[in-house]
């Protein structure tokens, strides 16, 4: 269950450096793009077509090798939250789509379609960088309609005993997370940072999936890191990285963040807020972004074109009488 706790946190006293247009019109890209790779988890070759998409259509993934079967990426979808996200609609799956959700996210793209011929987005170099040149080549363009974002008004947190996440209310997306793998060289890191395009393209696009050397057999045996290799996983051992060079000392916590942001797409929109991160993961970002639609009370909609200025003024916005995209009004 989620806890509200008193006090509505920290007043903003300062704004994202996004521009207004990019926070208040939807968006789509302006051109298609494509791009191949393996499936870290089936192994299997993907090819990707990324095609722009009317106002108000969602992000949306089309299986073209089974019967053009469309996954929206949306918290009804969510299926599986092993080792990576997992969308589904009745049998057909779309998994480890965080990493392009991440760029999709950053970018402020509302609207696309992501077209398939296999189960799993491509891996790739395990970072986000290449999804994220890859839509900044495509050209991003704004389209004739509002968007809203979802802004956090009242502390909210989800509490597993020696995991959990805090939501509080902030004017942009911050993030303060934490890591703790004791049985490996990764230990004890702690990342934050505000979420803007230029704080994600400089230091949490470029970090890459890892894992524990002791897990990969494990996971193999399951069927899974089929696809997992030195080119777009770091290994990790009691000593380091056993396999490849690290971009960042604190590279692991930096893509838990970048997961987090992927994850976050699934709402339908943007969000402001504050959130503080112990031991998290796919499963632990669900539950909160579930018990947000579960619980309006802890945020409101907020329109871009009634953003505050920067100042040090509490958020303040129309409650709109949208839900949001796949959940019908309560």
């Amino acid at each position: 269950m989620a806890k509200r706790a008193n006090g509505t946190g920290r007043s903003p006293n300062r704004r994202p450096s996004d521009t207004r247009d990019r926070l208040f019109r939807q968006q789509t890209i302006r051109r298609p793009t494509a791009i191949s790779g393996v499936g870290i988890h089936t192994g299997r070759e993907t090819n990707l077509r990324i095609l722009p998409a009317p106002p108000g259509a969602g992000i949306c993934f089309r299986r073209t090798d089974a019967g053009n079967v469309e996954v929206p990426a949306d918290l009804r979808s969510v299926s599986s939250l092993e080792l990576a996200t997992t969308l589904g609609r009745d049998d057909v799956t779309v998994s480890t789509v965080e990493h392009l959700l991440a760029a999709v996210y950053i970018l402020g793209i509302d609207n696309l379609v992501v077209e398939m011929d296999g189960p799993e987005v491509p891996i790739l170099d395990g970072s986000a960088m290449p999804y994220l040149l890859l839509l900044q080549a495509a050209g991003v363009r704004p389209q004739n309609a509002n968007r809203q974002i979802l802004a956090i008004t009242s502390v909210i947190e989800i509490d597993r005993g020696d995991k959990w996440l805090r939501a509080s209310p902030y004017p942009g997306l911050r993030l303060d997370y934490t890591i703790d793998f004791e049985a490996c060289a990764v230990g004890r890191q702690r990342l934050q940072i505000d979420v803007d395009t230029r704080s994600f393209e400089r230091g949490l696009a470029p970090a890459r999936t890892f894992c524990r050397q002791m897990d990969v057999e494990q996971m193999q045996r399951a069927g899974l890191g089929l696809g997992g290799s030195v080119d777009n996983c770091i290994v990790f051992d009691e000593h380091g990285a056993v396999n490849t060079d690290l971009r960042f000392a604190d590279e692991p916590v930096r893509h838990k963040a970048l997961d987090a942001v992927g994850d976050f797409t699934l709402l339908g929109a943007p969000i402001w807020g504050h959130f503080e991160v112990l031991r998290g993961g796919h499963q632990l970002h669900y539950e909160l972004l579930r018990e947000l639609v579960a619980n309006p009370r802890y945020w409101t909609w907020m329109r871009g074109d009634e953003l505050p200025p920067p100042a040090d003024r509490p958020l303040e916005s129309e409650q709109p009488t949208t839900w949001l995209p796949g959940f019908a009004a309560s």
